[in-house]
Order: C-alpha cells, then sequence, then structure tokens
C-alpha cells in the first residue's frame, strides 16, 4: 500500500505486455481535463509528483488541510491514522481522480470520498472511522461509518474494482501507458477535437499573422479573408476582398481559386503581406497571380484593396495543379510553391515542366521581397540561390521536380534543442499509384516525372544516372488516400505527447496520419490516427468526428494545430468548418500555455461563434465540483495584514502557549503525533535542501534573507513574519516552520480549540447532487 505508483510502472508495463485485451482506460481529473506533468515536484502528494491532477499549489492546498485535522485530532487525544489520512486525501493527485470520485461525467453526483477497495475501507473503518466527519460533512456516511462497516464499505465502494483505492495502482491495464498518446487496439493514436469556425466555403488555409495579436485569418477558395478573434468571434467585415478578380468555379474538386497567403516577418511594422490566387485574361488565358498588399492605415483588421502590387504571374497551360503555397523562411526569404501546369504526367516539353530548370512551373522558387531588381523584377534574387549561376535556369528557383505540393509549413523546432527548427515540409500529390511527403532543400531534385513516390514513373527519365532525385520520407499508395494535403510538425504547448509529430492528412479518404522521427537515423515512420472513442473523448466541448474532405492544415500563434474540412468540396457551399487537435490523454500543467495577446482594435460588428458539430458532452457541461476546499479554523490564527498592533515577543507567546496546553491524560500520545510531524518536516527539509536550485528555494532563500537584512538589535523582541496569506511565524523557526503552507500554529487558547470542531463543518464544501442521465453520442473511432 505503501508503494508509490512510480515504482509499479515498471512492473505493470511488464506484465501489460501479456495482457491482450485491449486498454479503455481514460485519465481524468476533478477539474474535467487529462492529468499532466507537474512543473515542479510535489512536497506532499509525492506519489503524483511525475504524473497526477495536481500542481504545487493544489498539493500544498491538500498539505495545508491535511496538518489542519492533525491538529484537530491531537488537540482532541484521537488516534492521528496519519499516513491512512495522506493516502485518501492524495487521491485528488491521482490521474484517475474523476474516476475514484465518480466524476467521470457532469451528470453524475460525485462522491465526497475517493472510492476505496473493501479490505482498505475495513482497515479505515477499524482504526480511524472517527476522521470521517473531517472529510465529509454526510451526515448519512457518518451515520452509516458509526453504526455498520460493512453498509459504510459498500457505500464507498465503486462497482469497477479496477478504480476503487489501492487496486487503481495495481492495474496493469491502467498503469502500463499512463500519460502516454491513447491507442486503439489496431495500434491507431487517438485524439479528440474542438470545433473552432463553421459556415466557410471551402476554407483553402488558416494562418496567423505573427503580431502577437493571436488573430488568425481564414481564406475562402472564392476570394474572401475573414479574420477571427481570440475569443472565436468572427468580424463581420472581411479582412481581404479580391473575389472579383479571382477565377473559381461552383464544380466538384475545382483547383483554381484563391489559394495561397503569407504574412511579411515584419508584418507588425510594415503591413505587409502577399496572396497567391488564379486569374483569366482576356477569357483565355488561365495564370497564376502573386500579389503584394498592405493593411489599412486606418483599421488593422481590414486590408487595403488599393495597394496590390504584381510581383510575379505564371501562365498555367491546364486548369488543374496549380500549386498555392506562400510562406516565409527562417531567413526571410519568401518561398512559393507551383504545380507541373496539369494534365497528367507532366506532358509539356521534352522532360516536363517539372525537371526544366528554365520553366518556373513544378518548382519551388524564392525570392527577396525586400527590394527590386535591376532587370525590372520587383523583387531580388537571394544571392545564395542554387542556380543563379546556372544559363539554363530561371535564378528564381530553388527547388525542383515536383508535381503539385499542396501545403507546406516551417517547423518552428523542438521548444527545448530546438531540433528540427527550419525545416519545410511538404504534401506533393502524385499522379496515379504514389502520395508522397518531402523535406524541402536547397537545390534539391524531388524526381517528378521520373519518379513517382519511390517508384519509377517515366522509366527514361528514371534510369538516367545524372536525376540525383532526393527521396521522400514517406509515401502511401492510393490504398490509403489519392491526394495528400501536408500538414505541421507540432510544436505547441497544450498537447505534450504530440511535440515533433509531423501531422497531415488526404483530402479524398479523409484519412488523418503522422510521422515520427527517429532522431538517431533521420528515418521517420508512420504514426496512424483516429478519433477516440466515446469514453476517451467524453470532456466539455469535444468531438470525436469531422467532415471527410480535409483541405487544409494550420498553426496558431502558439502552435497549436488545426485542420480545415468540408463535407461537400464545392467553392459555394458553406460546409466548411476549422477543427482543432486536442489529446486527451495527457496536457499541460495548469497555466503554462497562457498568452498574453495584444488588445486588437475592432471597428466592425463581431459575430460570435456557434458551434454546430455534436459533441460528446454538451458544450455548456462543466465539472461538477472543483477540488475539495481547505479547511479552516472556527478562529483564525492569522493576524490581519494591515493590524497596527504590537507583534507578540516571543515570552508572551511561551505564556500564551502554557496557558492553551493544559495536561492530558494522553501526553504519550501526542508525543509521539508530534515526533511524526517532526520527522515529516524533517523530511521536507533535507529534500528542499537537495533542491536548493529549483524556483521554490530560490523564492525561500530571498525571503531569508530579507528577513535577516530587517533583523532587529538582540535587546529587542523577534516580531512575527506576516505572510501574504495573513498567517504568522517567528522568524527564528527552522526547516518546514519556515514554510507558510506547511507550518501548523500551537496558539489557540482553550476556547478556539474547543469550537474548531463545530467550525470544521461549516467551511467543508457542498456539491452539486445531480441525476445521472446517459450518453447518447455515437462514436466515430476510425477514419
Amino acid at each position: 500500500m505503501k508503494r508509490t505508483l512510480l515504482e509499479l510502472i515498471p512492473v505493470f508495463s511488464a506484465v501489460a505486455l501479456l495482457i491482450l485485451k485491449p486498454v479503455s482506460a481514460h485519465p481524468q481529473c476533478l477539474d474535467f481535463e487529462p492529468p499532466f506533468q507537474p512543473p515542479w515536484h510535489l512536497e506532499f502528494c509525492t506519489q503524483y509528483q511525475d504524473f497526477g491532477c495536481c500542481d504545487q499549489r493544489t498539493d500544498n492546498t491538500i498539505a495545508e488541510r491535511y496538518w489542519d485535522i492533525i491538529d484537530l485530532l491531537e488537540a482532541q487525544g484521537q488516534e492521528l491514522c496519519a499516513d491512512t489520512l495522506k493516502e485518501i486525501m492524495c487521491q485528488e493527485c491521482s490521474p484517475y481522480a474523476a474516476h475514484l470520485y465518480d466524476a467521470e461525467d457532469p451528470y453524475t453526483p460525485v462522491r465526497e470520498l475517493p472510492g476505496l477497495c473493501l479490505n482498505f475501507c475495513s482497515e479505515f473503518h477499524s482504526k480511524c472511522r472517527h476522521v470521517l466527519k473531517y472529510l465529509t460533512d454526510n451526515r448519512l456516511l457518518q451515520d452509516t461509518c458509526d453504526r455498520d462497516m460493512s453498509t459504510f464499505c459498500s457505500m464507498v465502494d465503486l462497482s469497477d474494482q479496477d478504480y476503487c483505492y489501492p487496486n487503481v495502482l495495481k492495474t496493469s491495464d491502467l498503469n502500463g501507458k499512463l500519460g502516454r498518446v491513447a491507442e486503439d487496439p489496431g495500434g491507431c493514436l487517438q485524439l479528440c477535437l474542438t470545433e473552432v469556425a463553421n459556415n466557410l466555403r471551402n476554407p483553402v488555409l488558416m494562418l496567423h499573422s505573427a503580431d502577437h495579436t493571436h488573430r488568425m485569418f481564414i481564406a475562402e477558395q472564392v476570394g474572401f479573408v475573414w479574420v477571427y478573434l481570440r475569443d472565436g468571434s468572427r468580424l463581420e467585415r472581411p479582412f481581404l476582398d479580391v473575389s472579383g478578380e479571382v477565377m473559381t468555379t461552383p464544380w466538384l474538386g475545382d483547383e483554381r481559386g484563391f489559394l495561397g497567403m503569407a504574412f511579411h516577418p515584419q508584418y507588425r511594422h510594415n503591413g505587409r503581406f502577399f496572396i497567391y490566387y488564379s486569374i483569366q485574361v482576356n477569357s483565355q488565358v488561365e495564370k497564376v497571380r502573386i500579389s503584394e498588399m498592405k493593411v489599412s492605415a486606418y483599421d488593422m483588421n481590414v486590408a487595403d484593396p488599393y495597394s496590390e502590387r504584381v510581383i510575379l504571374e505564371i501562365e498555367e497551360p491546364a486548369a488543374n495543379h496549380n500549386g498555392g503555397q506562400l510562406l516565409f523562411g527562417l531567413d526571410g526569404y519568401l518561398y512559393i510553391f507551383t504545380g507541373d501546369g496539369g494534365k497528367a504526367g507532366d506532358p509539356f516539353g521534352k522532360y516536363g515542366n517539372a525537371q526544366n530548370k528554365s520553366a518556373l512551373l513544378g518548382k519551388v522558387l524564392r525570392i527577396d521581397v525586400d527590394g527590386s531588381d535591376p532587370d525590372g523584377r520587383p523583387y531580388r534574387i537571394p544571392p545564395d540561390n542554387p542556380f543563379v549561376s546556372d544559363p539554363g535556369a530561371r535564378p528564381e528557383v530553388f527547388a525542383y521536380g515536383v508535381r503539385n505540393m499542396w501545403r507546406c509549413s516551417v517547423d518552428r523546432g523542438d521548444p527545448v534543442s530546438r531540433h528540427g527548427r527550419g525545416r519545410i515540409f511538404c504534401g506533393d500529390v502524385g499522379q496515379n499509384r504514389y502520395e508522397e511527403v518531402d523535406i524541402i532543400e536547397k537545390g534539391g531534385n524531388y524526381g517528378w516525372r521520373a519518379k513517382e513516390g519511390f517508384e519509377c514513373y517515366d522509366l527514361k527519365l528514371c534510369q538516367n544516372s545524372s536525376l540525383n532525385d532526393i527521396l521522400p520520407i514517406f509515401a502511401y499508395s492510393h490504398h490509403v488516400g489519392k491526394s495528400v494535403t501536408g500538414g505541421f510538425v507540432y510544436r505547441g504547448c497544450e498537447s505534450p505527447n504530440l511535440n515533433g509529430l509531423y501531422i497531415f492528412g488526404d483530402f479524398m479518404s479523409g484519412r488523418i496520419m503522422a510521422l515520427e522521427e527517429e532522431k538517431t537515423t533521420g528515418m521517420w515512420k508512420e504514426r496512424p490516427v483516429c478519433m477516440g472513442d466515446t469514453k476517451t473523448c467524453s470532456f466539455p466541448g469535444l468531438i470525436n468526428h469531422y467532415h471527410k474532405f480535409i483541405i487544409s492544415f494550420a498553426e496558431d500563434e502558439a502552435g497549436e494545430l488545426y485542420f480545415l474540412a468540408t463535407a461537400y468540396p464545392s467553392s459555394s457551399s458553406p460546409f466548411g468548418t476549422v477543427f482543432k487537435f486536442m489529446d486527451p490523454s495527457r496536457r499541460a500543467p495548469p497555466g503554462k500555455c497562457k498568452q498574453k495577446p495584444l488588445p486588437v482594435k475592432v471597428k466592425a460588428k463581431k459575430i460570435p461563434f456557434v458551434p454546430r458539430e455534436l459533441t460528446v458532452l454538451d458544450m455548456s457541461d462543466k465539472p461538477t465540483r472543483p477540488p475539495p476546499k481547505k479547511l479552516k479554523p472556527t478562529t483564525t490564527t492569522r493576524a490581519p495584514t494591515t493590524s497596527s498592533k504590537p507583534t507578540t515577543t516571543p515570552a508572551t507567546l511561551k505564556m500564551m502557549n502554557a496557558m492553551k496546553k493544559p495536561k492530558k491524560k494522553t501526553p504519550d500520545k501526542k508525543k509521539t503525533t508530534n515526533k511524526k510531524k517532526k520527522q515529516w518536516i524533517k523530511n521536507m527539509q533535507n529534500k528542499h535542501s537537495a533542491k536548493a536550485n529549483d524556483k521554490t528555494n530560490l523564492g525561500r532563500e530571498k525571503l531569508k534573507g530579507k528577513a535577516e537584512e530587517n533583523k532587529l538589535t538582540s535587546d529587542q523582541p523577534k516580531p512575527k513574519k506576516t505572510l501574504k496569506d495573513g498567517r504568522n511565524q517567528t522568524t527564528a523557526s527552522n526547516g518546514l516552520k519556515d514554510n507558510a503552507i506547511y507550518r501548523k500554529k500551537k496558539s489557540m487558547d482553550r476556547k478556539q480549540r474547543g469550537n474548531q470542531e463545530n467550525r470544521i463543518k461549516t467551511t467543508e464544501p457542498t456539491f452539486m447532487n445531480q441525476t445521472r442521465t446517459k450518453l447518447n453520442v455515437k462514436s466515430n473511432r476510425t477514419i
């Protein structure tokens, strides 16, 4: 019983390999969110310091309540039951706290005690039932506990014996992969989604402006770009309307239209951005146009419609394969991704457009938009472009041999090591057999039309010894999907398990996939992704389904990942929806991912977001209760911080303590209690000294130094130190006696001690008692 969860996990992991039944665990905390890894160690509920539901503040609150109860038991001369009491109270920190307290959904009346297994409950009843009145104010539980052990233990037991305490520590199915991304029996990563935008006409992209406002800009294929604010609302007036210039049709799957957009790295200061869209000249010639525009000088949420300056136009020989990606690399240059010109097999010229370095189609172009060229181009050629000295190549070409790259992204790099920072990932749509994912390299040849994926497409070109093509990091056949949609490497904060996964999808099959890098070899392996079942995604506002046609992926300013999909792929159908990924098995510690966006001056009307997708739980569902509040004594021992009364001297304090400590019939019991408490304090003191460099101890050293600076002369009484929460402590105390959270005073008089027990009942939290209802949401597990 005293073995910690962390000690048991390796044993459970080994046993789990022998068990064939799928893991059905769903960790959940009392705040109705996934568990997390605390940023710093816990000092009280140490068995959950690596993974659970408590941060340091919650851990401190539980410890303070615990010592309040111990003080009350000591004052009444009762058995302390310190170890058992601690075990029960710390179950608020368990990664399965929601199960222990029967709070898996908001329709269930939450328990006031965690579910206790029969053997543990029997031991608790025989030795510590007098503690129950400090843990709950439920009269039925208290009366039953006084009368009958078996009835009481049946009331606090759980129907699922795997989750009652301490069985929850011993079940290998629950603890074998605790905190990892949940997998279904087929090894598919189970993720959940939230709906963030809807009613869009073929949303082709969503991006942020990197100006610290955390606004999102969503572009529709017809030529509108909308502003979405941090609160989820959309501005009624579009940021950009070029629908009159953009060539598009309502035909299903038409690839022409508004295709790309990128904000200048210094957009916050210069207001410049770039767009990529299809046009038709004289009703005959079709082109793609790359233009520069600026934001309005009068409204930060509207583009200046008269500021367009054409940067580049490329004639398109066919209606398909128009490319459409714009992005800025970490080098500050603009990257343009063009298609091969359309039709099948790149039939243009002897080798096709993609292998012809003198053509701009089927390429990755790189230009410097912060200046003009002496030759009259409205941009400069970066001096280190790979083919600037090749007379048979266009100097804009950075890489070639691509068919129709649809959605590329820049890797932000690992938040700690910065590994992968600056890499450009692209999904390149295949011909008849394979779809591929590439990492763009300077001067690289990506093989088309000689190769499709890893296989030869044009045998003559494929056998050319000078091809020297770069192989994709991943390719999949048309049995899986028929049109890749490139994604992002997740580098956000909210779902730590997803860090480093390249998440992408397929437009035709609606399949979402992930790639994981083996850093030692540089190889990438597939991690299939599916939607979590109803149980896994039972959090407020989460869904486990989405529309089939995945058009694009997106990343917000904080690095969180989204994708855009529609139920009907026509530029005129308003079924486009934006979904955000969420890992239900682990989250970041509370408060870690908070953002402080810059204010946005809004002049247009805001349209509030109204979700349409059916959630597993209703959007309005909230937790049944927060974690229990801390205990407070009847008469506070904390002096008001604004008090002008003189501080108590050590002599006065000694006299008060002598008056408040009458002789007891059981002095040995009290002595034993103090010994246990002092031993715990001593252990904590040693632990603190071993971690002198963490943030907690740095703060204590500062307080200690400040106290020494303000120390009075030796002939003056030493004043008490007033903490932020109003409690006093003497500066002469040591170890955890200097810790305002754990140290319990002994300065209450007899009247205060007598009233404390009555006070405890009035300060216990009241809990909601709701009627259990059933979830009628169907699961959509696979994609």
